[in-house]
């Protein structure tokens, strides 16, 4: 990720840094992911992000330069390196538009959630979400059907 600063004085300090215990790497997708995430973070020293950004996650948690806490890929390109490079087995797809977000879920998620969210309604469980959760579980139309260990997809998979 950070070949490109291994001739600073400062790149020890920060190998040393991004092994010094555990991380958590995340995937975001969205239209126009990057510049949102940018934006969320604040600028990279922590200390200049206190006086300029004093909302942003580096201002709220990061300590320094170095440690200022998240990282945010430069560019696209740069997010296609250091995915593979975290997630190798995965694809990058380019995200759809809103419409065609509206559109699938519209088609293949309103139709059900609707079912569900009448039937909780109806009902008022004790523990709405487990109730939730196990009647979209049970009532999947896109889960596939098994008889006598044959599967059988849906005729129509939304994917």
């Amino acid at each position: 990720f950070y070949s490109q600063q291994s001739g600073q004085l400062s790149f020890p300090s920060l190998t040393a840094h991004l092994c010094s215990g555990p991380l958590v790497a995340l995937l975001l997708a969205r239209d126009s992911a990057l510049r949102h995430w940018r934006e969320l973070l604040g600028p990279v020293d922590s200390q200049r992000a206190r006086e300029t950004h004093p909302r942003s996650l580096r201002a709220i948690y990061g300590t320094d330069k170095i440690r200022n806490a998240l990282h945010g890929s430069d560019c696209f390109t740069a997010a296609e390196r250091e995915i593979s490079f975290i997630f190798p087995n995965t694809t990058i797809e380019p995200f759809p538009s809103r419409q065609a977000a509206e559109n699938y879920l519209s088609k293949y998620v309103n139709p059900t959630l609707l079912k569900a969210l009448t039937q909780l309604c109806k009902l008022k469980p004790t523990n709405p979400v487990i109730w939730l959760a196990d009647w979209l579980f049970a009532n999947n139309p896109n889960r596939p059907a098994v008889q006598e260990g044959i599967v059988e997809l849906p005729s129509e998979c939304g994917f």
